[in-house]
């Protein structure tokens, strides 16, 4: 259990609870505030905490290898983008412009996707690269956003597996609910990258400071997918919080 976590008053329960999938920036969210309000951290215990975010996505990354991807041609994907520099992004990408999808504001490239949008406003068809990774994450949040699609989302965006099965299962017992605590993206932390798979921190603002959910993605069939959490565990795991955005990329259109 991390400081967060401790401070908490919701306890175990609350954490729990968060598996619904699009509470979690709201759970996320009650975590920082509650956290900041009953006794801030420094900056050196912030600096501790995203090493402690780092250190699970690196032994994920070890344990479960990447999926090799099926391209349709060299360096190309069936979503038609091609695979472009693979190098991280350590600057803000450059966008076409900003759109606004189940009410979170996500960016929109023709070099790094999405390239596709469904009827009921699932977006996906991402470069594969570390800068179509980052693209990727942004439209996570906002695929998570509306519960009342959260099963169909789930089966489009995560890894199939058991532990997605788990999730889904855990989602057919819960009434979708109509609230929802919409926080916009501030800013990226790509923690490690490789071909096939990168995991990216994402900085979110709370009240005066910032909260901070990291994503595991994985090339599958030709676009990224997320790795879904272990059961009985939040979508985001490890949240943490950070007073400024000084180990995060400042990217955001709003």
């Amino acid at each position: 259990m991390n400081e967060n976590e401790d401070q908490s008053p919701f306890g175990r329960g609350f954490i729990a609870a968060c598996i619904v999938i699009g509470a979690v920036l709201l759970c996320g969210a009650l975590l920082l505030i509650t956290g900041l309000t009953s006794g801030s951290a420094d900056t050196s215990a912030g600096t501790a905490q995203v090493a402690q975010a780092r250190e699970p996505a690196q032994t994920t990354s070890t344990a479960q290898p990447a999926i090799p991807a099926v391209e349709s041609g060299a360096g190309r994907s069936s979503c038609a983008l091609p695979a472009g520099d693979q190098t991280i992004p350590t600057e803000p990408p450059s966008v076409d412009g900003w759109d606004v999808s189940r009410r979170v504001v996500v960016p929109r490239s023709t070099t790094n996707g999405p390239a596709t949008t469904d009827p009921d406003g699932f977006r996906h068809c991402f470069a594969h690269s570390p800068s179509g990774a980052v693209f990727a994450a942004y439209n996570v949040v906002a695929a998570l956003a509306d519960q009342r699609q959260a099963i169909p989302t789930v089966r489009k965006l995560m890894l199939p597996g058991p532990n997605t099965d788990a999730l889904i299962r855990e989602l057919r017992k819960e009434e979708p609910s109509t609230r929802s605590a919409v926080i916009q993206l501030a800013g990226y932390r790509v923690l490690d990258a490789d071909q096939d798979r990168a995991t990216i921190m994402l900085a979110l603002p709370v009240e005066s400071a910032y909260m901070s959910i990291t994503l595991t993605l994985a090339w599958h069939h030709d676009d990224w997918h997320l790795q879904p959490p272990p059961p009985g565990e939040p979508v985001g795991t490890p949240f943490a919080q950070h007073r400024d955005l000084n180990d995060f990329v400042a990217w955001s259109g709003v």
